[in-house]
């Protein structure tokens, strides 16, 4: 509805007085139930339907249409005679016309203040132009200057009390368009909306702050202006990603940590990009000092070689006691350049600390995550966090957003960097308020997180704040922005830092004096030089935080030698499993489902061999008998991709669900460990995030990530790249992390095929992570338990099968599960070395297709060994395995991936020279170097299998 439509209804309601049977039954009707709404009980508002009678015709009295109320909060206006074109030619239906048509002006303009105010609002500290708001101006309503004047009765606008329609207008602007700019009517919950218009309306969204408030934010707001310039001048020229021109982050911050105090929280996991980083770990974390200045000066290379990181990207932990007395822990996540992706990390550690410390309301944890404006709108892994955000196995009880939003990303525009109005607009997706707010107005500031973080308690959803700042150096302060930003960098040359802005407004309010100033700025730059000075010590050694307390039992840097004991009695075992198959006597189940959990229990007592996924089960069954808590997600785990796992099971009559994992310990009578599985969002990036995230916290748990297809964890290549296989080397974090990924060359095409196991295999250094492709149900049963019960963590990437879950040889008998362990390489039983005529090295699946090939072929002396462990593997592992072959002898690697693929070219630069000198030599037989993966024809799959067999007994 807009001013036109307005006009429309008038000319309506003034044929409508004049005769009512000249409009619409509908309008008539409408007409009809304004009148009889009024408040005021008007003395002929039976005269319509007497007029619809014929018994007598007449005008609607003024005090009837006056005293109207319209649905949606109107206000009601009390004038005197007005006359209009268009005249019915009778004051009191003229007067009545007026005050209809200005109660519905009003309350569309009260709206508009509340919906698009926050163009309105004076969010840029460099003042430039962001338009105009015409639907916020009372004349395009048709009020004049005079209607302005009137009296009101404003008790229908609840919040905004106001005598005449300009002072209500005045203080909706005061609210909606000074420093802040609100977005919160998109949210549907009308209680959500309601709680925030009564919170900004009733206060006009300025807080009260008191002397003590105001000195507070301006001391902070001195420790990120003085920790920045002085810096600059002791390292000119370094890259330290200044916060100058943000710098009221810091008081945000302190302001924000105060009220999560206040609200219980005890943790809180922060992560952030580089900008601003070091500020925030002086300011907030209080890392020392001369710890950072040492990092400039990087007086000792040795002590980094080939590992670390830049200063900007490093984490840091610390304890917070508010100003009442309340104690937090506070942690800063590592974070490499990749800007967006440790949103979700933190989202996990969160989860991870909240369920480690049984806070299953989501209470004691929270998260706090900044951001910068362009990365914010130009990173898809942005909107899978916001997405996570509500989802029962990612909730955190509410994220606080706060976006650096430094109105430009690099070089690059808002206007060539996003299509939407502001950074935050992907945030609308939920049901969550967007408060903008000038970063120069340290008080608006200040309302804007003690309403955000208010909200987040009192909803436990997200809440963003879009902060407008600026960069005084540009990008880094090696970058000269005037090259490209000339117009905005002559307003921040000109501009006086925030801190002296804040300082002159407080002198002028006569909160502090110059002395006063001065000793707080002389205080900080003293403890800066002290530390400087420190950092400077030619024995000076920097403190290094070390892993934190859960982590003490456990160790990374190379694979222990020593084997694992992952053996299990085989009465318990099979007492496990059978309970794992137990529904509830009521529960109605798919009648296909009944006989696989049948199938189960014989092979818990031993009567079937064990498959791969009642291999996992058993698994799963004994670590939780042992304590172990285990969590899984990914698309569709539950059931799993192959519908091989059907861990939880649904009640084909309620749609009930139930995980029979979850009630072992209630049948057999003990305590278990906790056991999730969660069926993930249609993402990669953002939950591997998460998973890895809440590893990092969960040292003594079996933490899983499925990927429906292994070759769909390339959506996450950088959470592989940056966090999992190198975070040890950079940061020095140990995470036991479990990737399960689907491998297996059976016709599916390009994209269901490889999990591109020549890419961790060539990220695979210093044995900083573990890939293995097991092929027998025992080996997989003894790799997961190894995983948890030996003390050395890193993270395991396995190649699990397809085909091979149902393979009629893919079994493994219940004792092969409970003794025995898991093997890195696999020999060949049925054949001797000494005289074998070939030897093939083989993973996963191909190992079966040669197995059968051998036998038709019916060749005795063929070896095939598995390698099952690709990574950590040592030459002197891989050639103990083939000792006993006579020298001279060819070594075929026989794999499905093409030459340039999988694991054939790790193989042939790792031990191709050491397999050498011992008189053997490695020869391939793989696809031909290809660019896809495979082809996507099943029929052109086969040729080329056969082709790949045939090449590899080639000559026998």
């Amino acid at each position: 509805m807009n001013s036109f439509s307005l006009d429309y209804i008038d000319d309506l309601y003034v044929q409508y007085v004049r005769d009512p049977e000249s409009v619409p039954d509908t309008w008539r009707q409408y007409f009809e139930q304004f009148m009889l709404g009024s408040r005021t009980a008007p003395a002929r508002r039976e005269e319509a339907a007497v007029e619809r009678d014929g018994r007598r015709r007449g005008g609607a009295s003024a005090q009837a249409a006056g005293g109207a109320v319209a649905s949606g909060g109107a206000v009601s206006v009390a004038a005197p005679p007005l006359t209009r074109k268009g005249s019915t030619g009778d004051e009191s239906t003229d007067q009545a016309l007026w005050m209809s048509r200005m109660q519905d002006r009003v309350n569309q303009l009260v709206r508009e203040y509340r919906v698009r105010g926050h163009l309105r609002a004076q969010l840029d500290p460099l003042g430039f132009d962001r338009g105009d708001a015409p639907e916020l101006s009372p004349q395009r309503y048709g009020v004049s200057d005079q209607d302005l004047q009137r009296r009101l009765d404003s008790a229908a606008l609840e919040h905004v009390e106001g005598d005449t329609l300009d002072v209500i207008l005045q203080k909706l602007q005061n609210t909606y368009c000074r420093s802040i700019g609100a977005q919160f009517m998109h949210i549907d919950n009308r209680n959500i909306r309601d709680w925030l218009q009564q919170r900004m309306e009733s206060t006009e969204n300025r807080l009260e702050l008191s002397h003590e408030k105001q000195r507070r934010i301006y001391a902070r707001l001195a420790d990120a202006s003085i920790f920045e310039e002085f810096v600059r001048r002791k390292f000119v020229g370094a890259k330290t990603f200044s916060l100058e021109g943000a710098e009221t982050l810091i008081p945000m911050l302190d302001l924000a940590l105060e009220k999560a105090g206040e609200h219980g929280v005890k943790e809180v996991v922060m992560g952030m990009a580089h900008r601003g980083r070091l500020n925030v770990m002086a300011n907030i974390l209080k890392k020392r000092a001369m710890n950072i200045f040492w990092s400039f000066d990087d007086p000792n290379p040795e002590m980094n070689r080939g590992g670390g990181d830049v200063r900007y990207h490093l984490g840091y932990s610390s304890d917070w006691k508010t100003a009442r007395g309340d104690k937090l822990h506070i942690s800063l996540c590592f974070n490499p350049s990749h800007l967006e992706y440790v949103n979700t990390v933190a989202l996990g550690r969160t989860r991870c600390k909240q369920d480690r410390r049984g806070d299953s309301k989501r209470r004691e944890v929270m998260t706090i995550l900044i951001h910068g404006d362009a990365a914010f709108a130009g990173e898809g892994v942005v909107q899978e966090t916001l997405n996570l955000s509500q989802l029962p196995g990612y909730r955190v009880g509410g994220t606080l957003h706060v976006i650096i939003n430094n109105q430009v990303g690099f070089t690059t525009e808002p206007s060539q960097g996003r299509s939407t109005t502001y950074a935050t607009d992907v945030a609308k997706m939920l049901q969550v308020p967007i408060f903008h707010v000038n970063g120069e107005d340290p008080e608006a500031v200040a309302q804007v997180v003690s309403l955000a973080m208010d909200f987040r308690n009192e909803f436990q959803r997200d809440v963003v704040i879009d902060m407008y700042a600026y960069r005084r150096w540009g990008h880094n302060e090696g970058d000269e922005p005037r090259f490209t930003q000339p117009r905005m960098y002559v307003e921040i040359d000109s501009r006086a830092s925030v801190r002296e802005q804040y300082l002159n407004r407080l002198k002028t309010l006569g909160k502090i004096t110059d002395a006063e100033a001065e000793k707080i700025q002389q205080k900080r730059t003293e403890k800066l030089e002290s530390e400087f000075a420190a950092s400077q010590a030619e024995k000076f050694v920097p403190d290094t935080q070390t892993l934190a307390a859960g982590w003490a039992a456990y160790f990374g840097g190379r694979e222990p030698v020593d084997p694992t004991d992952t053996t299990f009695d085989e009465t318990r075992l099979g007492e496990l499993v059978d309970a794992a198959t137990r529904l509830p006597g009521e529960f109605s189940q798919h009648k296909k489902l009944k006989r696989l959990l049948a199938n189960r229990r014989k092979m818990a007592s031993g009567e079937k061999p064990f498959d791969w996924a009642t291999a996992e089960l058993a698994a799963f069954a004994t670590l939780l008998a042992d304590g172990t808590s285990i969590r899984l997600t990914g698309q569709d785990c539950q059931r799993g991709t192959f519908s091989q796992r059907h861990a939880v099971q649904h009640d084909v009559k309620t749609g009930a669900t139930y995980m029979p994992l979850e009630h072992i310990g209630e049948h057999l009578g003990f305590k278990q460990g906790r056991v999730e599985m969660h069926n993930s969002p249609l993402s990669e990036a953002g939950v591997l995030g998460f998973e890895y995230g809440y590893s990092l916290d969960a040292p003594d748990d079996l933490v899983m990530w499925e990927a429906q297809f292994g070759d769909f964890w390339n959506c996450a290549q950088v959470i592989v790249d940056q966090f999992i296989a190198s975070a040890e080397d950079k940061w020095n974090r140990l995470s036991g992390l479990v990737m399960l990924l689907p491998h297996g060359f059976e016709g599916q095409g390009p994209e269901h095929c490889s999990a591109r196991v020549e890419r961790f295999l060539a990220m695979s250094a210093e044995h900083n992570i573990q890939v293995c492709q097991p092929t027998t149900p025992a080996q997989y049963f003894h790799l997961l338990r190894r995983q948890v019960l030996r003390n050395w963590r890193k993270p395991l990437v396995v190649l699990t099968p397809k085909s091979l879950l149902r393979h009629p040889e893919v079994i493994s008998d219940r004792s092969e599960l409970s003794d025995g362990g898991f093997h890195r390489i696999l020999g060949d039983p049925e054949v001797d070395l000494a005289t074998a005529r070939r030897v093939m090295l083989c993973t996963g699946k191909i190992y079966y297709d040669l197995k059968k090939s051998r036998r038709e072929r019916e060749l005795e002396d063929v070896a095939l060994i598995r390698v099952e462990q690709l990574y950590p593997l040592e030459a002197e592992q891989l050639i103990s395995a083939l000792s006993g072959l006579p020298r001279g002898r060819d070594v075929y690697f026989v794999q499905d991936e093409p030459l340039n693929m999988g694991a054939w070219p790790y193989i042939k630069l790792k031990f191709g020279d050491e397999i050498a000198s011992t008189g053997w030599e490695l020869v391939p037989v793989t696809r031909a170097e290809s660019a896809s993966p495979s082809t996507g024809s099943m029929a052109a799959h086969l040729l080329e299998q056969k082709e790949l067999i045939e090449a590899a007994f080639e000559g026998l």
